[in-house]
C-alpha cells in the first residue's frame, strides 16, 4: 500500500507515539510507502521528529498546519495538504488529532481520495465552552461525510460521536492504541536502581502519574486528594513524569500543602524512559477529565501495577473495579484520597490487580495489533472503493 498519514504536531503524546508506530509497522514489516505529514513540532511537550527522521520513510513538514485556530493558516495549510497530497499520489489517507483531521479530510475529499479518521480523543470535550463546543461538533459532522470510516481508539470515542449524531455505528471501528508492551513486561532497568536515583527509598509507596503538566489532565485534583493520603500513610511518593506550562503552579500548592518532600518531578522524559519509570511506581494514577483512552492505564497494568482513574471516556474498558483498580467520578477528590490510600495500605491487593490486568491487555495493545488491524480497515476501504467504481 501506498499511505499518507496526516497529523497536527509530533509532539511526546499518545496519538503521536500511536501513529508513529503505525507508519514504522507499515514501513518496515508490510514493505508499505508510508509518508507521515505533520506541522511544526515545538514547546515543552517534546518532540518524535527526530525519531520519526530516522525511520527511513517519507516525512513532510507543512508549515502552517498548526494546533491553534487561525482562518488565515488553516486556509494556507489546507492548500499545502492539496499540494502534498497530489504529489504523493497515496492510494489511501489516514489522518489523526483535530485540525489535521478536519483539514486532511477536507483535501482528502477534494482530490477524490479514500479517506480514514482516527479519533484519539474526541474535538469537542468537557471545558470548552459553550460555542467551540458546539462548533466542533459541527465541523466533525462536515468532516465524517468526507472520510470512508471512522476508527476509534476505545468503545466510548465511537459512543460519543454517534450520541452527537456525527456518524452511525457501522462506520467506526475500535481499534486500541499500540505501543510496544516488552519493556513494560521486563523491566529496561532494575526498578531499585531507577528509585534510588529519583531519591525514593525502599520503604517509600510511589504513586506516579504520566502526563504533560497541562489542562485538563487533572495533576490539580491528585495534589488537593495528597494531603489525605500522606496523612494516612505517611510513606508516600507521588512521582510526576512529564512537563508543561503548569509546573510552577503545582509546586507552589504542592509547598503550600506542606508536601514537597513526598513529591518528585521527573520532567519530560523521552518514551523510551517511560517504561522503567512505570516499573519504579506502586500504583498508576490517572486523574485526567477529558481523553480518548489514556495509554499510561493499560502501560500500568502490563507492567502489573494496580491503576486508578477517573471515569471518563475510555478508561473503563481498562480500569475494572476490584480487578484491575479503581474507576472513580470525575474531579472526585475523597473518593480518589480513599482509593489510594486503600492500595498504598495492600501490597497484596497492587499485586492482584496488577497481574490481572497484565494477564488481560497484553496482546491487546500490542502496535503490531493495532497495525494489523488497521491495514485490515485499509483494505476493506480500497476493495469497497473499487466494487463502487
Amino acid at each position: 500500500m501506498r499511505v499518507a498519514h496526516i497529523i497536527t504536531r509530533m509532539i511526546i503524546g499518545g496519538a503521536q507515539q500511536n501513529t508513529l508506530y503505525t507508519v514504522e509497522d507499515q514501513y518496515r514489516d508490510y514493505g508499505d510507502e508510508v509518508s507521515l505529514i505533520t506541522g511544526p513540532t515545538t514547546g515543552p511537550e517534546g518532540t518524535l521528529i527526530p525519531r520519526a527522521e530516522q525511520g527511513g520513510f517519507d516525512l513532510q513538514i507543512i508549515p502552517h498546519l498548526l494546533r491553534s485556530i487561525s482562518p488565515l493558516n488553516d486556509w494556507l495549510a489546507y492548500r499545502e495538504l492539496i499540494a502534498a497530497l497530489r504529489d504523493y499520489q497515496p492510494d489511501l489517507v489516514h489522518t489523526h488529532s483535530s485540525k489535521a483531521g478536519i483539514l486532511g479530510r477536507a483535501a482528502a475529499w477534494h482530490l477524490k481520495l479514500p479517506c480514514v479518521h482516527t479519533i484519539h480523543g474526541a474535538a469537542f470535550h468537557f471545558g470548552q465552552s459553550p460555542l467551540n463546543y458546539h462548533a466542533y461538533i459541527a465541523a466533525e459532522k462536515w468532516a465524517a461525510r468526507r472520510c470512508d470510516r471512522l476508527i476509534s481508539v476505545c468503545d466510548a470515542m465511537t459512543d460519543q460521536y454517534v450520541a452527537a449524531g456525527i456518524t452511525t455505528p457501522d462506520l467506526c471501528d475500535t481499534v486500541y492504541s499500540g505501543m510496544e508492551v516488552e519493556p513494560f513486561l521486563t523491566p529496561p532497568r532494575p526498578p531499585e536502581e531507577v528509585r534510588r536515583e529519583l531519591g525514593i527509598e525502599p520503604e517509600h509507596i510511589v504513586i506516579g502519574k504520566v502526563a504533560r503538566l497541562f489542562h485538563l489532565k487533572g495533576h490539580k485534583y491528585l495534589i488537593e486528594a495528597a494531603r489525605q493520603v500522606v496523612d494516612a500513610q505517611p510513606q508516600v511518593r507521588f512521582l510526576l513524569v512529564g512537563d508543561g506550562i503548569l509546573r510552577s503552579e503545582f509546586e507552589q500548592r504542592i509547598a503550600e500543602l506542606a508536601l514537597t518532600e513526598n513529591f518528585i518531578f521527573a520532567g519530560l522524559v523521552p518514551p523510551e524512559r517511560v517504561p522503567e519509570l512505570i516499573h519504579a511506581m506502586d500504583i498508576v494514577v490517572h486523574t485526567s477529565v477529558w481523553e480518548g483512552l489514556a495509554r499510561v492505564l493499560p502501560q500500568g497494568l502490563i507492567a502489573g501495577k494496580p491503576v486508578v482513574s477517573y471515569d471518563v471516556d475510555g478508561a473503563r474498558e481498562v480500569v475494572i473495579p476490584e480487578q484491575t483498580g479503581y474507576l472513580l467520578p470525575a474531579e472526585s477528590i475523597e473518593p480518589l484520597a480513599q482509593a489510594l490510600t486503600e492500595l498504598a495500605a495492600d501490597p497484596e491487593k497492587r499485586v492482584r490487580f496488577g497481574q490481572t490486568g497484565r494477564e488481560r491487555f497484553t496482546d491487546q495493545f500490542r502496535h503490531e495489533t493495532m497495525t494489523r488491524r488497521l491495514r485490515e480497515i485499509y483494505q476493506r476501504v480500497l476493495d469497497d472503493r473499487e466494487q463502487k467504481k
